[in-house]
């Protein structure tokens, strides 16, 4: 296997303006640092499948959403001027809430019931493409206008999270950790940016007045809640890699010890309901303009734009440790998967190759705010306008960046990252178990996974 090159996106059409330029080279070179370390090379297979059940090409397929009641509103309108474009294609919106797809896709696998077409991240293409349902895509790529428009980190992501040869899912979107700040309350505070962690704990502190019922920050205790904690760990640490041989390092003194002043915030510059808030709560919490800091990722910008209005709020890239340096972990790629128990793959087909073009492909990242995996949707001025991305990628191009892969090649991960895990970091905040005992309940199931992972391979 062999790591990712720094690379940069180049359109198949002219641009103007070399500030444009710098903005799609940037978005370019961030993606392929943050999202992953390795990746195999594909074998060139991924054929269409079951021909038998590529269908008419014409008639309904069913689309599953994995972020529903989110994206719904914009999937819907790249929908409807997909059904414009195919008459003939009725396509059954499905959305499912992101903390329970993954059982979803499970139950479904085993009892039948699958989508045509599914929204599968990173977070769980393993698990999912491990069991046989997803259709690999090489191929139907090669052969389609998507061919040379894909941003090619995103692809070696997708790859190296299957089966690190194949496709398993068509990368629409990459996210990266972003703090968001009330930058009203910080300037009647007196308070500097929280761009380093020591900016950010003094400014969690000082902007806390509980008798009036304001807070610093929000911290995510519910469903979500350990990759958010991960990030915190790994970024005070200042290690920068999530294994050391065949251990991962999650249980290192030195993040152990990040971990309790995390966790520390709770109830003392937090709301106490943070125990149980999965992003969503902790989002509108936030947008309640009660609280002064707020961690998720660039996918809520909108959110806070429509509560707070623009000029009250910035979203920065992750803080730096006191000497500048920013480590952060890296964040999955979304992507739109082909399942094969589809009976009418050629419709579905259509259906991704659409949402993933240029057009749909801005329209939905400029709803997100996320980095686009259409080259040419990278080089849109949206982009370059929506400052929370825009400073998201600069910072990723900034050599001083570390990026720590989380274990995405793991079929456990997901299931690791949330149902074992996250009750048990529920304790830690509530005090009735210690972040030492958390951190290596977690590092004995990932060593365990990831030699059950190697033993696989062998």
């Amino acid at each position: 296997m062999s790591s990712i090159r720094n690379s940069s996106i180049r359109s198949s059409r002219a641009r103007s303006g070399g500030g444009r330029r710098r903005t799609s080279a940037v978005l370019a070179l961030s993606t392929v640092l943050a999202l992953t370390a390795t990746a195999c090379g594909d074998d060139g297979s991924g054929a269409a499948g079951d021909r038998g059940k590529e269908g008419s090409g014409k008639g309904e397929i069913t689309f599953w959403d994995n972020n529903g009641g989110v994206r719904t509103e914009v999937w819907k309108k790249i929908i409807k001027d997909f059904e414009r474009k195919h008459p003939d294609i009725e396509v059954k919106y499905v959305g499912i809430p992101a903390e329970s797809v993954q059982s979803k896709y499970d139950t479904a696998i085993q009892g039948g019931g699958l989508p045509d077409v599914g929204g599968v991240g990173m977070a769980m293409l393993s698990g999912i493409s491990a069991q046989g349902a997803l259709e690999p895509l090489d191929k139907r790529v090669k052969d389609s206008a998507l061919q040379g428009k894909l941003n090619p980190g995103m692809v070696e992501s997708i790859r190296a999270s299957g089966d690190g040869k194949r496709m398993y899912t068509v990368p629409t979107s990459a996210n990266n950790g972003t703090l968001w700040y009330r930058t009203d309350m910080f300037k009647a505070a007196g308070l500097d940016a929280p761009t380093s962690w020591p900016k950010f704990y003094k400014a969690a502190k000082e902007l806390t007045d509980t008798s009036k019922n304001t807070f610093g920050y929000t911290i995510r205790g519910g469903e979500g809640s350990i990759a958010q904690a991960l990030d915190a760990m790994y970024g005070q640490s200042g290690i920068t890699s999530f294994w050391k041989g065949d251990k991962t390092t999650v249980n290192a003194p030195e993040n152990v010890k990040a971990l309790e002043k995390y966790v520390g915030l709770y109830k003392k510059t937090t709301p106490s309901a943070d125990v149980n808030n999965d992003f969503k709560k902790m989002v509108a919490q936030w947008d309640s303009g009660r609280i002064g800091m707020l961690s998720h990722n660039l996918g809520s910008y909108q959110d806070h734009v429509k509560a707070l209005g623009k000029g009250k709020f910035r979203g920065i890239p992750n803080p730096t440790l006191a000497d500048g340096t920013r480590v952060q972990v890296s964040n999955p790629v979304d992507g739109l998967g082909l399942f094969k128990s589809s009976k009418n793959k050629a419709a579905a087909w259509k259906f991704i190759e659409f949402a993933a073009s240029h057009k749909a492909n801005s329209q939905w990242n400029e709803s997100a705010g996320a980095i686009p995996a259409n080259t040419e949707a990278a080089e849109d001025e949206w982009v370059q306008r929506a400052e929370p991305t825009r400073l998201a990628a600069e910072a990723l191009n900034d050599s001083s960046v570390k990026i720590v892969q989380l274990p995405y090649h793991l079929p456990d991960w997901n299931t690791i990252s949330k149902a074992d895990n996250e009750p048990d970091l529920q304790k830690v905040l509530l005090g009735k178990m210690s972040s030492k005992q958390f951190l290596d309940s977690l590092a004995d199931q990932l060593n365990k996974a990831q030699a059950e992972w190697k033993k696989q391979r062998r």
